[in-house]
């Protein structure tokens, strides 16, 4: 049976992951700490044989994969659609910041994010379709191969709760790190299997 498999890493720490801000589209660069998380995961994936490398088209993650494709002598490809959700206009603030603005409508998208709409920001659904066709034009570009997919937490989460027929309402129950590793394998039949999800031992 033929096997595609994707790793999938979170981009390195930004200055926004460390005090908590809501990023989405905001392109924030990698902090120096996350150049270093960076590196100590593409000295881990040195030895592995690694077809093919994309990322999403924002720098936090486009730097994460060239810092990693280097060690394999390759060039990274970039998929807008594999960008972080769009927050609109909470992007910049914190948690507690949105919560003590956006009251009501904070509580409604904790609980009910398919369902609800952040003010001039993507709806989860929408970041479904297109975490799906990212990833349906990597398998059949790179079928049979083994592909790395820089990207950030949101996508990943609603990517590896599809695969799971998870329900979207809860993807943020899945905690992902900074720099994790997640892998999927992906087979002709449609059938998907997690083998690993936020794997961060390259960090300790």
């Amino acid at each position: 049976m033929e096997e595609t498999k994707l790793y999938l890493v979170r981009h390195g720490e930004t200055e926004w992951n460390a005090i908590g801000k809501f990023q989405g589209h905001s392109d924030v660069p990698l902090s120096d700490l996350g150049r270093q998380q960076a590196k100590k995961l593409a000295l881990r994936l040195g030895s592995t044989k690694i077809d093919a490398f994309y990322s999403s088209d924002l720098s936090r993650a486009m730097e994460t994969a060239a810092i990693i494709a280097k060690e394999h002598n390759s060039q990274v490809s970039y998929l807008p659609d594999l960008r972080e959700i769009n927050f609109g206009k909470w992007e910049g603030l914190t948690f507690d910041e949105i919560s003590q603005n956006y009251g009501q409508l904070s509580t409604r998208w904790r609980a009910n994010p398919v369902g609800t709409q952040i003010p001039n920001g993507e709806k989860l659904q929408d970041v479904a379709v297109r975490c799906q066709r990212a990833i349906d034009e990597i398998i059949n570009v790179h079928a049979g191969e083994t592909v790395l997919v820089a990207t950030h937490g949101g996508v990943i989460r609603v990517i590896v709760a599809n695969v799971l027929g998870c329900d979207l309402n809860n993807f943020w129950k899945l905690r992902l790190d900074n720099v994790s590793l997640t892998t999927i394998s992906f087979y002709r039949d449609q059938k998907a299997i997690l083998e690993l999800y936020n794997d961060t031992c390259h960090l300790k």
